[in-house]
């Protein structure tokens, strides 16, 4: 099995969850027996081409042409993308599946499913109606348009959760049978604290509980709910230090949020943070606590979960899915305060309770959310789109566009 696979996030580059998603994704896959060309964005510093894991990655950049929005962007970085993919499927002659991740990458995919008259599969990890409650402007509709036409010209699409599997159902009319839910996983491993110099005194004194938060600071990840909820939390447990790690365009409201609190001692905005301290605050922290309004999957619960750190979530999207309230988690209302308090500090009171809740979460990782059960997953959608895709009209009749692709790749090749 042979599978060209375009993201437009691989490490180094991460600005959300998949690029962590893609990696490990493409990593698993390999062990399964499936050879990937990945084709992705490229970062400074990153070589151009690099095997990862037994992974073919090819690291594009986008034109250094001035670009008015990000939507221009992301159309050069698919040229870009398309430019090194032609060569790459003429040199391979034997491509058997595209698989695609998300709206960044969609005019790549589709150029090169009609071109070499291949299957293509597609991932949907969010949506552009979904993030923003509707589409308020014309450039949110015109990239939700772009993911309908991906969904659409996708011959299985493949979504997280089964909240993921409605919404493209109702956002999109996508039929049932063309979809297919397999959630994201984790490797505990990566997440084992190791002593490697940093000091739980950084963050917080001695006789603080930590509470714990890390991802994107966006408006959808609910964090300005956790901040809501701090004046409550600290009338009840006035020992604890509020910890916001990562970074994002919603960092300057929360800052104002805090400072208009007047609790800024309480709370840490860290910003950026490597695997190494990220993996310590999880250690150390005492709850960690993911409000978002909106959420897909929810990756970081169980990365939290394989940290063995007691989580608290907003009951809504994957998130739901993933916890069962009381048994490896706690869920709070979506979007309330009081109720996000009310969960969280009965898991700073009762350690016992706290214990129970990380034993279970544990169990659930290793039992549904490992990285070669996903892949398998994957390999049998490839496997099975494959077989349709040979008793079509499309099977073995790319002759005529391969060699129109091969003559501009060499008219590319002289410029």
């Amino acid at each position: 099995m042979r599978v060209v696979m375009l993201s437009w996030e691989y490490p180094p580059k991460s600005v959300g969850g998949l690029a962590q998603h893609v990696y490990d994704l493409t990593s698993a896959l390999i062990k399964e027996e499936v050879e990937v060309f990945l084709i992705t964005c490229g970062s400074p510093g990153a070589p151009e081409y690099e095997q990862v894991n037994g992974v073919h990655v090819h690291r594009v950049h986008p034109y250094q042409v001035s670009s008015p929005d990000f939507v221009t962007w992301v159309m050069q970085l698919n040229v870009a993308m398309l430019e090194r993919a032609i060569p790459l499927v003429n040199d391979l002659q034997g491509v058997h599946v595209l698989h695609a991740h998300d709206w960044l990458v969609a005019y790549t995919a589709r150029a090169l499913k009609h071109a070499y008259q291949l299957p293509m599969v597609a991932t949907i990890h969010a949506t552009e109606y979904g993030r923003n409650h509707g589409l308020h402007n014309d450039i949110q509709r015109h990239i939700s348009d772009i993911e309908w036409w991906l969904n659409y010209e996708a011959w299985r699409v493949i979504c997280c959760s089964h909240y993921m599997e409605n919404e493209l159902r109702r956002v999109f009319q996508i039929p049932q049978d063309k979809l297919k839910v397999i959630p994201n996983g984790v490797n505990p491993e990566s997440f084992m604290y190791k002593e490697q110099g940093f000091s739980r005194d950084t963050y917080a004194a001695p006789d603080e509980k930590i509470i714990f938060y890390v991802g994107r600071l966006v408006r959808e990840k609910g964090v300005q709910v956790l901040l809501d909820a701090a004046p409550d939390i600290l009338t009840r447990e006035p020992k604890v230090k509020f910890i916001i790690a990562g970074k994002g365009p919603h960092e300057g409201a929360l800052r104002e949020q805090v400072n208009q609190m007047g609790i800024a001692n309480r709370v840490y905005f860290t910003g950026y943070i490597s695997d190494q301290v990220r993996n310590a605050l999880y250690h150390w922290a005492d709850v960690a606590v993911f409000p978002s309004l909106y959420e897909p999957f929810g990756i970081v619960a169980l990365e939290a979960m394989a940290a063995r750190t007691p989580v608290v979530v907003s009951d809504t999207g994957g998130l739901s899915e993933i916890v069962v309230h009381g048994v490896d988690g706690l869920k709070a209302y979506t979007g309330n305060s009081r109720s996000l308090a009310d969960n969280i500090v009965p898991i700073l009171r009762q350690p016992q309770l706290a214990n129970t809740l990380v034993e279970n979460a544990y169990r659930k990782v290793l039992r549904d959310f490992g990285w070669r059960k996903i892949a398998g997953q994957t390999k049998t959608i490839y496997e099975e789109v494959l077989e349709a895709y040979k008793t079509s009209a499309w099977h073995g009749q790319p002759e005529r566009q391969g060699w129109i692709f091969d003559r501009f790749s060499r008219f590319l090749g002289k410029y």
